[in-house]
């Protein structure tokens, strides 16, 4: 027995709203125009599935069975139809994403060039903030960060290429010291810490006898930014820890030197990370499928 999908989702309405106005409202239709369709589908199946006063409007003991069985059907139905819009239609519209500092300038800049090069109707919104905070209740469509520590529900993809961080320090630093030869030399050392926007200071990571090691380091100077950690190292401050990609023309030009090498952690990765809900929008859908690829 065939019916009309039109029909069976303007009764799910009604049933839901519990009222042909409001159901009426959500579709751009007329309230009479509903109650007719609901009236033929009530005589195709010879049942009467909602209870109509001046009121109020219920479902019948039926028309809550066949509720139950009919909104999971029509929820695949438009996810399917969505599902193919999608691949059909160009994306558009604003895509927001919440980034650490060091993200953005190593993996997602020079990534994003290509990706609104290739996709102009879609506007890339990054904010970018080391607090670590809940993208979804910040309205955010997706975030980066580093490592896949990430909740369960979301859904982690790698960006750009692995990212080891180094201790590096200037010359003219090193020639009035002893250069250190164990991390745990480094706490007789000037260190340029880093503080966490949560307050907490960031402990320095390395690898002994394959175990992990961090070291609490302490010195003159503590920045929130790599940048100024930098620029302190350059001028011989101390020794700083960071992402080896930022100091590769430092390291070029002798400006800075890295110690430690040998015990350098493994190398990281940066991860887009997004709620793992089964329909993305268009925006979003892409960009996964362009870091993909």
């Amino acid at each position: 027995m065939a019916f009309d999908l039109h029909a069976l989702d303007a009764f799910a309405a009604v049933a839901r709203h519990r009222s042909f106005r409001k159901a009426a409202a959500e579709r751009g239709v007329s309230a009479s125009a509903l109650s007719h369709a609901l009236r033929g589908l009530e005589e195709r199946l010879g049942v009467r599935l909602l209870h109509r006063t001046t009121r109020s409007v219920t479902p019948t003991e039926a028309g809550q069975r066949l509720l139950a069985r009919l909104l999971p059907a029509l929820h695949e139905v438009i996810d399917a139809l969505a599902d193919v819009t999608a691949m059909q239609a160009e994306p558009t519209g604003t895509l927001r994403l919440n980034v650490p500092r060091p993200a953005a300038r190593l993996v997602l800049a020079p990534l994003l060039a290509g990706f609104v090069a290739k996709y102009p109707r879609v506007q890339v919104e990054v904010v970018t903030d080391d607090a670590l905070g809940d993208i979804v209740g910040d309205g955010f469509d997706a975030g980066v960060r580093f490592g896949e520590s990430l909740a369960g529900d979301m859904v982690a993809v790698p960006v750009g290429p692995p990212q080891r961080f180094v201790c590096v320090a200037a010359p003219c630093y090193l020639a009035a010291r002893q250069v250190p030869q164990t991390p745990r030399e480094l706490l007789s050392h000037a260190c340029i810490g880093r503080r966490f926007p949560s307050g907490q200071r960031y402990a320095w990571e390395f690898l002994a006898d394959g175990e992990p090691l961090a070291i609490e380091v302490s010195g003159p100077l503590v920045f929130d930014d790599d940048i100024a950690m930098l620029q302190a190292a350059r001028d011989g401050v101390g020794i700083a820890y960071v992402y080896e990609a930022m100091v590769h023309d430092d390291l070029a030009a002798g400006r800075l030197v890295t110690v430690l090498d040998a015990w350098a952690a493994p190398p990281g990765r940066f991860f887009l990370y997004y709620p793992g809900r089964r329909h993305l929008p268009a925006a979003l859908r892409t960009l996964v499928d362009f870091i993909r690829a």
